[in-house]
């Protein structure tokens, strides 16, 4: 038995799929399915139920299952801290983030990363809550950014706090006005992103809730915040945008971002990372870059 064919059935009982696992772990199929064979024939059992889709692990799967996410976890945490004492940083970071993170955060981060950290690889993703979650659990992902306020039951570490304001037309009527309160607003006017990859709170959550209750003439579902955009540009509208994409926004446009006025409308930045991920001296990277971002936008930090 050795860590690659604990590697590859992993894989596959993650994937549910051979050809899908040989893909991740970069090796071709048939190599892959010899492994676990061998695999199957020192223990003696059969591990993955290939006649379903996706394929799942057997009774004797799930028992081996649990085992080898403890010893593939337990060899990369001796070899991290090997190479921590001889100062090394290297290998594969997974990382996902909401839509409305990622293409903000995304174009500063991974240059300075990579110009700090030049061996270690990066593989971005943009992904919704629930499915950076679900990727989390099936180790498909080391770590994930999100706003804060998800049921989940992952390691969380608080990045910063972002404020958030209202991206508002020339259109509507409340444009000149310095600031908005919530009051103000009319929800039939209020376009806003699925919950999905909102950044809302649960101050603006009240806002979200009277807007689904609203008879509205039409609506956005999985839409990405440019659309929104866009669309308040076109229409008497406004719409709810973090701190950190107004560095994106052009100069003129920028007249048309609002404070909100009375209330601290803000959501808070976490990353959460997988239940076998142990490279620490990583974890730790990628935190410090994102705080030195954060730090130079719009954010402010709670930590």
């Amino acid at each position: 038995m050795t860590i690659i064919q604990l590697e590859y059935f992993l894989a596959v009982a993650n994937h549910g799929s051979f050809s899908t696992a040989a893909e991740y772990c970069f090796v071709t199929q048939p190599s892959l399915s010899m492994q676990i064979q061998n695999l199957e024939d020192e223990l003696g059992v059969i591990l993955l139920d290939r006649s379903t889709k996706p394929i799942i692990p057997t009774e004797a799967g799930q028992i081996v299952l649990e085992q080898a996410k403890e010893a593939v976890a337990s060899f990369y945490h001796t070899k991290e801290k090997v190479n921590h004492l001889k100062g090394e940083l290297s290998g594969r970071i997974r990382l996902g983030a909401i839509p409305t993170i990622t293409p903000y955060l995304m174009p500063k981060f991974i240059p300075m990363f990579i110009k700090k950290y030049p061996e270690v690889e990066l593989e971005i993703r943009d992904m919704m809550v629930l499915d950076l979650i679900d990727a989390l659990n099936r180790d498909l992902i080391d770590m994930a950014i999100f706003s804060g306020g998800a049921p989940i039951k992952i390691r969380e570490i608080n990045l910063y706090e972002e404020k958030l304001y209202l991206y508002v037309s020339p259109k509507h009527k409340l444009y000149l006005n310095k600031e908005i309160a919530l009051e103000d607003i009319d929800v039939k006017d209020l376009l806003m992103l699925s919950e999905g990859n909102s950044p809302y709170n649960k101050l603006l959550r009240k806002l979200f809730a009277a807007r689904k209750n609203a008879k509205l003439s039409y609506n956005f579902a999985n839409s990405s915040l440019e659309t929104m955009m866009h669309m308040v540009d076109n229409t008497p509208s406004l719409t709810i945008m973090p701190g950190m994409a107004i560095d994106y926004i052009s100069e003129e446009k920028r007249k048309q971002v609002k404070r909100f006025a009375k209330v601290q409308a803000s959501r808070k930045i976490i990353m959460a990372v997988g239940h076998t991920y142990v490279k620490e001296s990583l974890v730790q990277a990628v935190k410090d870059t994102i705080l030195s971002v954060a730090q130079k936008g719009v954010a402010e930090f709670l930590i």
